[in-house]
């Protein structure tokens, strides 16, 4: 049986996620936005409890959730809803900034926005891929509209110092929007506190069920809808809602809220102990910042063998990954932002643990590498 340690890819759902979802899709299946009789109020107060749920956990008010199908489609609101705003509502900022190392789902959509006339700023990251705060105040001038700086990086696991980033923005009327996929339910966030505008998050990433996500909006951020056709979510993302998905999102965040330090200290202690048993091997370098990390993230290099032959002799017994799951085998881009080469880059190893990850998991995963590794040098 594979060892899977691919957790930022995707995380198994939780059994109590699933027994939560199981009778909203047949038993109690009726359509929340009705309302006129009691299955469809049912489902609408489910609905309202996981608004309420999601809230919770970012130390903001239910009304501030606009579920989505994932972190993607709130990425897409987030960036495309801000600039188009800005355009309706007569503000002559323009001006976009992000980080090299942010998940396409980020980096494309902006993209896309500079295509229709929006200047795009891409700053560098430092060698541990954390931004300098010096260089980024400098890129925060007076048409900026909006940064967006992911909490958590998917690939490296670092984090970034968002606190001192929110205040930036906040003292320049900078909107600050969040990917914060890889890190709900891994790291304490507070919206507010953190002076984040708008912040997405993915179902999957924290045990949850696929095809359901939020963008938590600040109260009065103004936002224009991507998708139209009804009045759902406040006419932010017209669709009927998926109950189902909604309840076990909801579930899911307030499991991985209860259990998020004892979790966190058990797989950091875990990934520390892989670290030593990979460092040992020699020629073994860590990608990013070791104080600045995701307790369940380790990336690492490994000099001296080819990265192709590598993973190929990996997969048979581990599920690890040498960057983002939606990269399908290119080169990263993160990488490439930290300096690494090419080939560096290829023989790098993406270790995420889960819940479910243990000593026996490390073993696995140490000696696993460590013959692969003997046998290709």
């Amino acid at each position: 049986m594979l060892a899977y340690l691919d957790h930022h890819a995707t995380t198994p759902c939780d059994a109590a996620v699933l027994a939560a979802m199981a009778p909203w899709w047949s038993e109690q299946f009726a359509n929340p936005s009705s309302r006129l009789y009691r299955p469809a109020l049912e489902a609408a107060a489910a609905v309202a409890i996981a608004r309420e749920q999601v809230a919770a956990a970012l130390a903001m008010p239910a009304a501030s959730v606009v579920f989505t199908c994932g972190a993607t489609e709130a990425n897409n609101l987030a960036l495309k809803g801000v600039a188009e705003a800005a355009l309706e509502g007569g503000n002559p900022r323009r001006g976009l900034v992000t980080l090299a190392t942010e998940h396409r789902a980020v980096l494309d959509p902006l993209a896309w926005l500079h295509r229709h006339g929006f200047p795009l700023t891409v700053l560098p990251v430092e060698a541990d891929g954390r931004v300098d705060l010096d260089r980024l105040a400098a890129a925060l001038g007076p048409s900026t509209l909006l940064l967006s700086v992911m909490a958590a990086n998917n690939e490296i696991g670092v984090l970034q110092p968002l606190a001192a980033i929110g205040a930036l923005c906040r003292d320049r009327g900078v909107l600050f929007h969040c990917d914060a996929a890889q890190a709900v339910g891994h790291i304490p966030l507070a919206m507010d506190e953190l002076g984040i505008d708008l912040l997405s998050l993915s179902g999957h990433k924290l045990y949850g069920p696929k095809g359901v996500g939020a963008l938590l909006q600040r109260p009065g951020v103004p936002l224009a809808p991507q998708q139209h056709g009804g009045g759902q979510e406040g006419g932010l993302r017209a669709g009927s809602s998926p109950v189902p998905l909604l309840v076990g999102l909801g579930v899911a965040v307030t499991l991985a809220e209860a259990d998020r330090a004892e979790r966190s200290g058990r797989l950091a202690a875990l990934r520390n102990r892989l670290w030593q048993g990979l460092e040992a091997l020699g020629d073994v370098q860590r990608n990013g910042s070791a104080l600045h990390a995701l307790p369940h993230n380790l990336n690492v290099s490994v000099g001296g063998v080819d990265g192709q032959r590598l993973h190929r002799m990996l997969r048979q017994r581990l599920a690890v990954s040498s960057g983002s799951a939606c990269s399908q085998g290119s080169p990263s881009h993160v990488l490439a932002a930290l300096g690494r080469s090419r080939s560096q880059a290829a023989a790098s190893i993406r270790f995420g643990l889960g819940r479910a990850s243990d000593d026996s998991t490390m073993d696995a995963a140490l000696a696993a590498v460590t013959e692969a590794v003997t046998e290709l040098r």
